[in-house]
Protein backbone atom coordinates (compact mmCIF):
# COMPACT_ATOMS: atom_id res chain seq x y z
CA UNK A 1 0.00 0.00 0.00
CA UNK A 2 1.40 3.33 -1.06
CA UNK A 3 -0.40 6.07 0.31
CA UNK A 4 -1.06 9.91 -0.42
CA UNK A 5 -2.58 12.50 1.81
CA UNK A 6 -4.89 15.15 0.10
CA UNK A 7 -6.66 18.05 1.78
CA UNK A 8 -9.50 19.82 0.11
CA UNK A 9 -10.14 22.97 -0.67
CA UNK A 10 -12.53 25.92 -0.72
CA UNK A 11 -16.04 24.47 -1.10
CA UNK A 12 -15.70 21.91 1.16
CA UNK A 13 -16.43 23.65 4.36
CA UNK A 14 -19.87 23.72 6.50
CA UNK A 15 -21.07 25.02 9.74
CA UNK A 16 -20.08 22.43 12.52
CA UNK A 17 -17.08 21.03 10.43
CA UNK A 18 -14.73 19.79 13.38
CA UNK A 19 -16.68 19.94 16.18
CA UNK A 20 -17.09 16.25 16.96
CA UNK A 21 -12.95 16.05 16.59
CA UNK A 22 -12.99 19.11 18.84
CA UNK A 23 -14.73 17.57 21.80
CA UNK A 24 -13.51 14.48 21.60
CA UNK A 25 -9.70 15.00 21.19
CA UNK A 26 -7.93 17.75 22.92
CA UNK A 27 -5.19 17.39 19.99
CA UNK A 28 -7.89 18.82 17.91
CA UNK A 29 -9.00 21.78 19.92
CA UNK A 30 -5.88 22.54 20.84
CA UNK A 31 -5.36 23.20 16.98
CA UNK A 32 -8.52 25.32 16.79
CA UNK A 33 -7.08 27.41 19.66
CA UNK A 34 -3.90 28.15 18.14
CA UNK A 35 -5.81 29.06 14.90
CA UNK A 36 -8.27 31.70 17.18
CA UNK A 37 -5.06 32.49 18.79
CA UNK A 38 -2.88 33.65 15.81
CA UNK A 39 -6.26 35.16 13.65
CA UNK A 40 -7.12 36.91 16.94
CA UNK A 41 -10.73 35.98 16.02
CA UNK A 42 -12.66 33.28 17.51
CA UNK A 43 -13.02 31.66 13.94
CA UNK A 44 -13.98 28.30 15.80
CA UNK A 45 -17.47 29.60 17.01
CA UNK A 46 -18.03 30.75 13.70
CA UNK A 47 -16.89 27.25 12.39
CA UNK A 48 -19.28 25.84 14.73
CA UNK A 49 -22.15 27.80 14.97
CA UNK A 50 -22.20 29.99 11.90
CA UNK A 51 -23.48 32.00 10.38
CA UNK A 52 -23.21 29.55 7.19
CA UNK A 53 -22.87 33.02 5.21
CA UNK A 54 -19.97 34.33 7.33
CA UNK A 55 -18.08 30.62 6.93
CA UNK A 56 -18.02 30.93 3.74
CA UNK A 57 -16.60 34.23 3.09
CA UNK A 58 -12.81 33.32 1.53
CA UNK A 59 -11.14 34.98 4.15
CA UNK A 60 -12.81 32.66 7.06
CA UNK A 61 -13.38 29.46 5.06
CA UNK A 62 -9.74 29.18 3.82
CA UNK A 63 -7.99 29.30 7.20
CA UNK A 64 -11.19 27.07 8.97
CA UNK A 65 -10.37 24.23 6.38
CA UNK A 66 -6.45 24.26 7.28
CA UNK A 67 -8.07 24.22 10.76
CA UNK A 68 -9.62 21.23 10.60
CA UNK A 69 -7.24 19.47 8.28
CA UNK A 70 -4.69 19.98 10.93
CA UNK A 71 -6.73 18.89 13.46
CA UNK A 72 -7.13 15.56 12.04
CA UNK A 73 -3.58 15.23 11.57
CA UNK A 74 -2.61 16.12 15.33
CA UNK A 75 -5.11 13.52 16.24
CA UNK A 76 -3.33 10.72 14.13
CA UNK A 77 -0.14 11.91 14.87
CA UNK A 78 -1.03 11.53 18.76
CA UNK A 79 -2.29 7.65 17.73
CA UNK A 80 0.57 7.26 16.11
CA UNK A 81 1.06 8.03 13.12
CA UNK A 82 4.49 8.69 11.19
CA UNK A 83 3.81 11.02 8.48
CA UNK A 84 6.90 10.55 6.81
CA UNK A 85 7.20 7.12 7.80
CA UNK A 86 3.70 5.67 6.54
CA UNK A 87 2.97 8.31 3.70
CA UNK A 88 4.94 8.87 -0.10
CA UNK A 89 3.38 12.28 -0.91
CA UNK A 90 1.15 15.14 -0.21
CA UNK A 91 -1.34 17.21 -2.19
CA UNK A 92 -3.55 19.93 -1.35
CA UNK A 93 -6.80 21.40 -3.66
CA UNK A 94 -5.38 24.83 -4.18
CA UNK A 95 -5.84 26.21 -0.46
CA UNK A 96 -5.58 22.75 0.83
CA UNK A 97 -1.75 23.16 -0.47
CA UNK A 98 -1.54 25.33 2.51
CA UNK A 99 -2.88 22.34 4.67
CA UNK A 100 -0.52 19.92 2.82
CA UNK A 101 2.56 22.05 3.79
CA UNK A 102 1.28 22.28 7.49
CA UNK A 103 0.66 18.59 7.65
CA UNK A 104 4.58 18.07 6.56
CA UNK A 105 5.99 20.23 8.63
CA UNK A 106 6.80 23.18 6.07
CA UNK A 107 5.01 25.68 7.66
CA UNK A 108 3.50 25.95 11.17
CA UNK A 109 -0.35 26.06 12.16
CA UNK A 110 0.11 29.78 13.00
CA UNK A 111 1.83 30.77 10.24
CA UNK A 112 -0.84 28.54 7.63
CA UNK A 113 -3.65 30.34 9.19
CA UNK A 114 -2.37 33.97 8.98
CA UNK A 115 -1.09 33.18 5.08
CA UNK A 116 -4.31 32.21 4.36
CA UNK A 117 -6.08 34.78 5.86
CA UNK A 118 -3.89 36.79 3.86
CA UNK A 119 -4.56 34.94 0.97
CA UNK A 120 -8.47 35.33 1.23
CA UNK A 121 -8.29 38.81 1.84
CA UNK A 122 -6.36 39.19 -0.73
CA UNK A 123 -8.28 37.30 -3.70
CA UNK A 124 -11.74 38.57 -2.58
CA UNK A 125 -10.18 42.30 -2.99
CA UNK A 126 -8.51 41.55 -6.11
CA UNK A 127 -11.47 41.90 -8.31
CA UNK A 128 -14.52 44.68 -7.45
CA UNK A 129 -17.66 42.39 -6.34
CA UNK A 130 -19.67 41.59 -9.43
CA UNK A 131 -17.23 41.93 -12.09
CA UNK A 132 -15.78 38.77 -11.64
CA UNK A 133 -17.04 35.17 -12.52
CA UNK A 134 -16.33 30.72 -12.42
CA UNK A 135 -18.03 28.46 -14.25
CA UNK A 136 -18.68 24.57 -14.17
CA UNK A 137 -18.28 22.89 -17.40
CA UNK A 138 -19.17 19.54 -16.79
CA UNK A 139 -18.77 16.72 -20.12
CA UNK A 140 -16.32 18.33 -21.45
CA UNK A 141 -12.46 17.51 -21.93
CA UNK A 142 -9.46 19.73 -20.44
CA UNK A 143 -8.16 20.81 -24.00
CA UNK A 144 -11.89 22.01 -25.20
CA UNK A 145 -12.45 23.64 -22.35
CA UNK A 146 -9.27 25.67 -22.65
CA UNK A 147 -10.68 26.43 -26.44
CA UNK A 148 -14.29 27.40 -25.16
CA UNK A 149 -12.75 29.83 -22.29
CA UNK A 150 -10.06 31.38 -25.12
CA UNK A 151 -12.80 31.53 -27.70
CA UNK A 152 -15.11 33.38 -24.88
CA UNK A 153 -12.54 35.94 -23.59
CA UNK A 154 -12.99 38.28 -26.65
CA UNK A 155 -10.42 40.94 -25.16
CA UNK A 156 -11.62 39.81 -21.60
CA UNK A 157 -10.20 37.39 -19.36
CA UNK A 158 -11.39 34.27 -19.01
CA UNK A 159 -9.04 30.58 -18.48
CA UNK A 160 -9.17 27.44 -17.24
CA UNK A 161 -8.83 27.81 -13.75
CA UNK A 162 -9.62 24.36 -11.84
CA UNK A 163 -8.79 21.00 -14.03
CA UNK A 164 -11.06 19.18 -11.58
CA UNK A 165 -10.98 15.52 -12.84
CA UNK A 166 -11.99 14.44 -16.72
CA UNK A 167 -14.79 16.21 -17.97
CA UNK A 168 -14.78 18.44 -14.85
CA UNK A 169 -13.36 22.09 -15.26
CA UNK A 170 -13.95 25.34 -14.18
CA UNK A 171 -13.12 28.79 -16.07
CA UNK A 172 -12.66 31.63 -14.42
CA UNK A 173 -12.75 35.83 -15.54
CA UNK A 174 -14.29 38.44 -16.19
CA UNK A 175 -18.32 38.22 -15.51
CA UNK A 176 -19.46 38.43 -19.19
CA UNK A 177 -16.44 36.62 -20.68
CA UNK A 178 -17.21 34.01 -18.22
CA UNK A 179 -21.39 34.08 -19.10
CA UNK A 180 -20.17 33.46 -22.86
CA UNK A 181 -17.86 30.81 -22.17
CA UNK A 182 -21.15 28.96 -20.63
CA UNK A 183 -23.07 29.50 -24.18
CA UNK A 184 -20.40 28.53 -26.25
CA UNK A 185 -19.36 25.17 -23.64
CA UNK A 186 -23.20 24.21 -24.19
CA UNK A 187 -22.91 24.57 -27.81
CA UNK A 188 -19.44 22.24 -28.11
CA UNK A 189 -21.27 19.30 -26.45
CA UNK A 190 -20.59 20.14 -22.67
CA UNK A 191 -23.38 17.87 -20.17
CA UNK A 192 -23.97 20.92 -18.00
CA UNK A 193 -22.20 24.42 -17.74
CA UNK A 194 -23.12 26.44 -14.67
CA UNK A 195 -22.19 29.45 -12.87
CA UNK A 196 -20.64 29.26 -9.43
CA UNK A 197 -21.36 31.29 -6.33
CA UNK A 198 -18.37 32.25 -5.72
CA UNK A 199 -17.08 35.48 -4.40
CA UNK A 200 -14.40 36.15 -6.69
CA UNK A 201 -12.83 34.71 -9.97
CA UNK A 202 -9.96 32.51 -8.47
CA UNK A 203 -6.75 31.21 -10.13
CA UNK A 204 -7.07 33.25 -13.39
CA UNK A 205 -4.85 36.65 -14.54
CA UNK A 206 -7.20 38.80 -12.58
CA UNK A 207 -6.15 37.50 -9.69
CA UNK A 208 -2.32 39.35 -10.44
CA UNK A 209 -3.04 41.88 -7.10
CA UNK A 210 -3.87 38.48 -5.05
CA UNK A 211 -0.43 37.21 -6.30
CA UNK A 212 1.67 40.20 -5.28
CA UNK A 213 0.31 40.50 -2.31
CA UNK A 214 1.45 36.66 -1.36
CA UNK A 215 4.93 37.50 -2.45
CA UNK A 216 5.41 39.58 0.31
CA UNK A 217 3.29 37.27 3.02
CA UNK A 218 5.41 34.23 1.85
CA UNK A 219 9.20 36.40 1.81
CA UNK A 220 8.74 37.08 5.35
CA UNK A 221 7.01 33.44 5.91
CA UNK A 222 9.49 30.61 7.55
CA UNK A 223 9.24 27.97 5.20
CA UNK A 224 10.82 24.45 5.41
CA UNK A 225 11.41 21.50 3.30
CA UNK A 226 8.61 19.14 3.64
CA UNK A 227 9.30 16.01 5.82
CA UNK A 228 7.16 14.05 2.36
CA UNK A 229 6.85 15.58 -1.23
CA UNK A 230 4.44 17.77 -1.73
CA UNK A 231 2.68 17.47 -5.54
CA UNK A 232 2.33 21.08 -6.21
CA UNK A 233 -1.32 22.16 -8.28
CA UNK A 234 0.68 24.39 -10.50
CA UNK A 235 3.27 21.62 -11.98
CA UNK A 236 1.87 18.03 -11.29
CA UNK A 237 5.10 17.56 -10.19
CA UNK A 238 6.35 16.73 -6.67
CA UNK A 239 8.49 19.49 -5.03
CA UNK A 240 10.75 19.20 -1.81
CA UNK A 241 13.02 22.34 -1.80
CA UNK A 242 11.74 25.70 0.34
CA UNK A 243 12.30 28.57 -1.82
CA UNK A 244 10.63 26.54 -4.90
CA UNK A 245 7.11 25.81 -2.69
CA UNK A 246 7.86 29.87 -1.88
CA UNK A 247 7.42 30.80 -5.67
CA UNK A 248 4.71 27.84 -6.30
CA UNK A 249 2.36 28.96 -3.89
CA UNK A 250 2.62 32.78 -5.74
CA UNK A 251 2.19 31.10 -9.01
CA UNK A 252 -0.53 29.63 -7.33
CA UNK A 253 -2.97 31.92 -7.30
CA UNK A 254 -3.47 33.11 -10.58
CA UNK A 255 -2.50 29.56 -12.04
CA UNK A 256 -4.96 26.98 -12.77
CA UNK A 257 -4.91 24.23 -9.61
CA UNK A 258 -3.77 20.71 -12.00
CA UNK A 259 -5.79 18.43 -9.82
CA UNK A 260 -6.37 15.35 -12.68
CA UNK A 261 -2.87 15.57 -14.02
CA UNK A 262 -1.26 15.65 -10.46
CA UNK A 263 -4.12 12.47 -9.12
CA UNK A 264 -2.42 10.92 -12.56
CA UNK A 265 0.94 11.72 -11.85
CA UNK A 266 0.43 10.13 -8.29
CA UNK A 267 -1.45 6.61 -9.36
CA UNK A 268 1.54 6.21 -11.86
CA UNK A 269 4.41 6.51 -9.55
CA UNK A 270 2.63 3.85 -7.21
CA UNK A 271 0.36 5.34 -5.12
CA UNK A 272 -2.90 3.36 -4.80
CA UNK A 273 -4.60 4.57 -1.41
CA UNK A 274 -5.70 8.63 -1.28
CA UNK A 275 -6.81 9.66 2.23
CA UNK A 276 -8.73 12.98 2.23
CA UNK A 277 -7.84 14.61 5.66
CA UNK A 278 -9.91 17.41 6.63
CA UNK A 279 -13.33 18.39 5.60
CA UNK A 280 -16.05 16.61 3.45
CA UNK A 281 -15.34 14.06 0.75
CA UNK A 282 -15.11 16.00 -2.79
CA UNK A 283 -11.42 15.14 -3.64
CA UNK A 284 -12.46 11.06 -2.54
CA UNK A 285 -14.98 11.59 -5.05
CA UNK A 286 -12.31 13.38 -8.05
CA UNK A 287 -10.02 10.41 -7.59
CA UNK A 288 -12.84 7.99 -8.15
CA UNK A 289 -13.16 9.80 -11.74
CA UNK A 290 -9.10 9.83 -12.09
CA UNK A 291 -7.72 6.98 -10.41
CA UNK A 292 -10.31 4.01 -10.97
CA UNK A 293 -7.96 1.72 -9.42
CA UNK A 294 -6.78 3.31 -6.78
CA UNK A 295 -8.99 3.40 -3.29
CA UNK A 296 -9.69 6.81 -1.67
CA UNK A 297 -11.13 7.33 2.18
CA UNK A 298 -12.34 10.66 3.72
CA UNK A 299 -11.06 11.18 6.84
CA UNK A 300 -13.37 13.62 9.17
CA UNK A 301 -14.61 11.81 12.04
CA UNK A 302 -13.08 9.77 15.24
CA UNK A 303 -14.50 6.82 13.27
CA UNK A 304 -13.02 7.82 10.45
CA UNK A 305 -9.39 8.08 12.54
CA UNK A 306 -10.11 4.87 13.71
CA UNK A 307 -10.46 3.17 10.35
CA UNK A 308 -7.49 4.69 9.34
CA UNK A 309 -4.79 3.85 12.34
CA UNK A 310 -6.50 0.17 12.01
CA UNK A 311 -5.89 0.76 7.97
CA UNK A 312 -2.35 1.54 8.35
CA UNK A 313 -1.29 -0.43 11.19
CA UNK A 314 -2.39 -3.16 9.60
Amino acid sequence: MTIAFTFPGQGSQGVGMGKALADAFPEAKAVFDEVDEALGQKLSDVMWAGPEETLTLTANAQPALMAVSLATMRVLEARGLDLAGSVSFVAGHSLGEYSALAAAGSLDIATAAKLLRVRGDAMQDAVPAGQGAMAALLGLEFDVAAEVAEAAAQGEVCQAANDNAPGQVVVSGHLAAVERAVEIAKARGARRAVMLPVSAPFHCSLMGPAADKMAEALANAEIRSPVVPLVANVLARPITDANEIRDRLVQQVTGTVRWRESITWLADNGVDTFIEVGTGKVLTGMVKRIAKEATGMAVNSPEDIDALMEKISG
